[in-house]
């Protein structure tokens, strides 16, 4: 599982991806709905990847990790 930033093709505005997710919808659900509300952000699940508006890959990433998911930062 792979937490990134992204700028490209939004206009500039900066998203974080989650890619790498198990791919049972409501489990992905579920855990998109849990990084929207801990970002107090709106996301949204796209090809199987969440993406959480803004620059949130620290606090993302900590929380992947104490739900048991091995977690890699990638890009900048």
């Amino acid at each position: 599982m792979r937490v990134m930033r992204d700028r490209k093709g939004r206009g500039g505005k900066t998203v974080t991806v989650i890619t790498g997710l198990p791919d049972q919808g409501n489990e992905l659900t579920t855990l998109a709905q849990q990084l929207k509300k801990l970002c107090g952000t709106g996301g949204t699940i796209k090809d199987g990847n969440v993406e959480i508006q803004g620059d949130h890959c620290d606090k993302i990433q900590e929380k992947l990790t104490s739900l048991g998911y091995k977690v890699k930062r990638a890009g900048g």
